[in-house]
């Protein structure tokens, strides 16, 4: 299994509009983050995880030429926004399946009414297969998949283990008993925001707790802002075994 992390920003990505900030004036490519998602392969299957405002672009740089389906954490808009850019996708492959909790396929439905019409629909909007998906484990292409719920802030999302795999981002807490689904996996991903706590996300200290619970044998931290540091310097401070992710970084699980 590959794995290329598309994006590892948080909402704003860096840099930030307009920012002076030093990271977001940096000339390290690995500190310009595009919004939060990867792109999974095995076999010859190809599964997005959440696909924000920079879902076009991503697809571009990574020369990916087709999807198979689109696993969405939660509904918030830099994970869900490209959703209108699988177009050419639909355009040579057909429908597309994408697979979320049903409040997050409700929001979706609100947003992209176009896409979920069913009456009279325009001839270019792409068309999805629907898969609500209920913290239980489900199949696709020839793998099983199971969810991993976390709360960011009072919002559940879910996360995805993929069998020695696990990726979640915008959590701030995870139960045990979900904690549990996915200790002794090799290679864990797992947001940190920043230094400085925040209500809704892990902070670096945070995330580097969570890590030990789980005990992969690697991890990485994703949905990072600029107020996490500089990436050379914030890597040279983490466990030997920690990484911070970076925007077209590509593992092999």
């Amino acid at each position: 299994m590959k794995v290329t992390f598309l994006g590892t920003g948080t909402s704003q990505g860096i840099p930030v509009i307009g920012s002076k900030h030093p990271v977001c004036l940096s000339d390290d490519f690995r500190d310009k983050r595009l919004r939060t998602s990867v792109l999974i392969e095995w076999d010859d299957y190809s599964y997005v995880i959440d696909c924000g405002p920079d879902f076009r672009q991503q697809m571009l740089r990574c020369g990916c030429e087709k999807i198979d389906g689109i696993l969405f954490t939660h509904e918030h808009s830099d994970h869900v926004l490209g959703l209108d850019d699988i177009r050419p996708f639909y355009f040579k492959q057909g429908d597309i399946s994408i697979y979320a909790h049903k409040r997050v396929i409700k929001s979706l439905k609100k947003r992209f009414d176009y896409i979920f019409e069913t009456e009279n629909k325009y001839p270019g909007a792409p068309t999805v297969n629907i898969n609500k998906l209920k913290n239980k484990a489900f199949k696709i292409g020839n793998l099983t998949v199971l969810p991993v719920k976390g709360l960011h802030f009072k919002l559940d999302v879910f996360g995805f283990r993929l069998n020695d795999f696990c990726y979640t981002t915008d959590i701030n807490y995870m139960p045990e008993k979900e904690i549990d689904k996915i200790k002794g996996v090799k290679t864990l991903v797992v947001n940190a925001l920043r230094i400085e706590p925040h209500y809704s996300h892990f902070n670096l200290e945070e995330a580097l707790e969570f890590i030990k619970k789980i005990n992969p044998e690697r991890a990485y931290l994703t949905h990072i802002s600029h107020m996490l540091g500089f990436h050379a310097e914030v890597q040279k401070q983490l466990p030997e075994n920690v990484f911070l992710a970076y925007d077209n970084l590509k593992i092999t699980i």
